[in-house]
């Protein structure tokens, strides 16, 4: 019986491999930065990163697309975010998700917003030990839909002693958080509150100040995100749109703090 000759496998075509080269190189790249972004994190004491994650609604436009696409590429983008931080050994990671004031937007958008949201919790809890991710909501639940208010809890309970601290800053306001505090305190203690008094009352008490305060899409204020908290942050300000906000960016904010000379007042 004649021998049956096997057909050699065509390679792929060139497009192909080119797509699959470049798609290593890339990853190969990422590596390395994530690899020398450890040591700097490590080097500098770098270990708490807050987010004010702004100009999904631009990125929309820009693209002539409604804002609630902003918002849904901005949350796909936020849970990329979070695990480079914790990649580069970051350990906490707080982000302004949904202030006081956002509730003044166009009840549909808000709408989307709260979906949004709601889904990120579901698919956190089903993703627990995947993650590893501990999540605490900073703001008044109260003022939430009692559904998601509950979901929120129930994922603060279900994560906790997780390795990587996730706050989210949900129905929050600095000026509110600072005026409930105190007013606790001063129901409780008439005569004399301490600001460590205060430190130990703020929906932060579970954790330390963030060290780093990065704001995308060009705005340069907090927009009463960490009042408190913020008083010895290092800030940095980025024209990236937060659904743009990529790794490269994080290696530029980290860049800078290690360029900051942090004296807390004193001569350094």
């Amino acid at each position: 019986m004649p021998r049956q000759r096997i057909a050699p496998v065509a390679p792929p075509p060139r497009s192909i491999r080119g797509f699959l080269l470049s798609a290593q190189n890339r990853m190969n790249t990422n590596e390395s930065k994530i690899l020398e972004l450890q040591k700097k994190v490590a080097a500098c004491g770098l270990s708490h990163i807050a987010f004010i994650m702004d100009g999904n609604g631009r990125w929309a436009t820009r693209r002539g697309l409604p804002r609630e696409a902003g918002h849904k590429a901005g949350a796909e983008n936020f849970k990329k975010v979070v695990r480079l931080c914790g990649d580069i050994g970051i350990r906490t990671v707080t982000v302004y998700a949904f202030s006081t004031e956002n509730w003044k937007r166009p009840a549909g958008e808000v709408r989307a917003i709260m979906r949004l949201l709601d889904r990120y919790i579901s698919d956190a809890e089903s993703e627990n030990e995947e993650n590893g991710i501990e999540y605490v909501f900073l703001g008044d639940k109260d003022g939430l839909a009692p559904a998601l208010a509950e979901k929120c809890r129930r994922l603060e309970t279900l994560t906790h002693g997780n390795r990587l601290l996730l706050n989210i800053a949900l129905n929050y306001g600095g000026r509110a958080e600072i005026t409930a505090a105190v007013n606790r305190l001063l129901a409780a203690h008439p005569e004399s509150v301490t600001e460590a008094d205060i430190s130990g009352a703020l929906y932060t008490a579970h954790c330390a100040d963030p060290d780093l305060i990065v704001r995308t899409a060009g705005e340069v204020r907090l927009s009463n995100f960490l009042l408190w908290q913020s008083a010895y942050a290092e800030l940095v300000f980025t024209d990236t749109l937060w659904p743009d906000y990529s790794l490269d960016d994080l290696a530029a904010a980290v860049e800078e703090f290690t360029r900051r000379t942090r004296r807390y007042g004193s001569l350094g």
